[in-house]
């Protein structure tokens, strides 16, 4: 049966700071438009700010639609299931905000954050800071989930970053992630 809960806890945190994975989930307002489910690793890019608060680091990828959600409506939940021990899903669902690296918040986030490093404080890569505030907290059985084995984290985006490098991820960046799928704009500094 599930829960819910008026703050991430010491057993909260523990599972879902364990988790190698985790989903997010935005959409865009209205009744149309693609709504997007994310994985993120949580190798050293998630943590906890507070009792109701969570961050993790978004890194480059080939779109923009959790941040294009979160500008256009603030959105957002979070999922980790237990794929190893006894079955259990924890849910986040609340408001996200984008905090980018010209924000003065920024490098105070990023390091928050184990796998911060850089000049700015952050993952060669990293476009911006996504911090949650939780409106609803709750697990569920997670009974449906299959067991499996975590092997490792991938390092292929830290290679794929370091091999574009900043000028060629600027470049990715304003090609690739100037608007999301339904032509919502990306981040401020992209054109689009």
């Amino acid at each position: 049966m599930g829960r819910t809960y008026d703050a991430i806890d010491g057993r909260l945190a523990d599972f879902v700071l364990g988790q190698p994975v985790f989903f997010v989930a935005t959409a865009p307002s209205g009744a149309g438009g693609h709504v997007n489910c994310s994985p993120k690793g949580t190798d050293g890019t998630f943590a906890l700010l507070g009792p109701r608060t969570v961050a993790y680091l978004d890194r480059t990828g080939s779109g923009i639609e959790t941040v294009a959600h979160l500008r256009d409506n603030g959105r957002i939940a979070l999922m980790w299931c237990a794929f190893t021990g006894p079955p259990r899903i924890v849910r986040v669902h609340g408001r996200g905000e984008v905090v980018e690296a010209g924000d003065p918040r920024f490098a105070g986030l990023c390091a928050r954050f184990p796998a911060a490093s850089g000049p700015d404080g952050a993952p060669l890569g990293t476009r911006a800071v996504v911090v949650v505030e939780a409106e609803r907290i709750s697990d569920s059985c997670g009974y449906g989930v299959p067991l499996m084995d975590f092997v490792d984290h991938r390092d292929a985006m830290d290679k794929w970053s370091a091999n574009k490098g900043p000028d060629g991820l600027a470049e990715y960046q304003a090609t690739t992630n100037a608007a999301s799928l339904d032509g919502l704009p990306g981040l401020p500094g992209l054109p689009g």
